[in-house]
């Protein structure tokens, strides 16, 4: 999807509830909700040892790196990845093709512990995105800017 989309605070809390819950529910160490442009939405858990920035844009690479994959095997995309790691695991999900929920865990907890949480999170978080996309649809949305036209800012400017 290349609409941008606009992010308003009542679906802001909405997203950071469901990864605080997602982070507690799965006992994972870390939750990521990340755009496929590679930009951090929403963060919970353990972030301050974790460079957050570069786990979003990598997120991104990976998830655009495994989409080329899949196309070349005859796939749409490969909406979920685990990868596993002596000390942690990493869990990821494509919701409603827009954005990647990523969720890092250790042996507190279990591959599907975390799986059965995250199916449940990203039902939630897809019924949000998709509220977020008729509001920015909706006529008179989009820009709080959209009602000044180029007169009002030369008027203001020209003093």
């Amino acid at each position: 999807m290349g609409t941008q989309l606009v992010m308003y605070e009542e679906e802001f809390t909405k997203i950071n509830a469901v990864c605080d819950r997602l982070t507690k529910d799965a006992n994972a160490k870390v939750v990521f909700l990340v755009d496929k442009n590679g930009q951090l939405i929403s963060s919970a858990g353990q972030t301050q040892n974790i460079d957050t920035t570069s786990l979003a844009s990598l997120t991104a690479g990976n998830v655009a790196a495994m989409g080329g994959l899949a196309k070349l095997i005859g796939e749409n995309e490969f909406p979920n990845q685990f990868h596993e790691g002596a000390k942690d695991s990493l869990y990821m999900t494509i919701v409603g093709s827009r954005v990647v929920l990523v969720v890092i865990f250790d042996n507190r907890t279990s591959l599907g512990l975390v799986r059965l949480r995250i199916k449940k999170a990203s039902d939630e978080l897809t019924k949000i995105f998709e509220s977020l996309v008729k509001k920015t649809d909706a006529p008179g949305a989009g820009s709080p800017f959209a009602e000044i036209s180029d007169d009002d800012i030369d008027n203001l400017f020209s003093e």
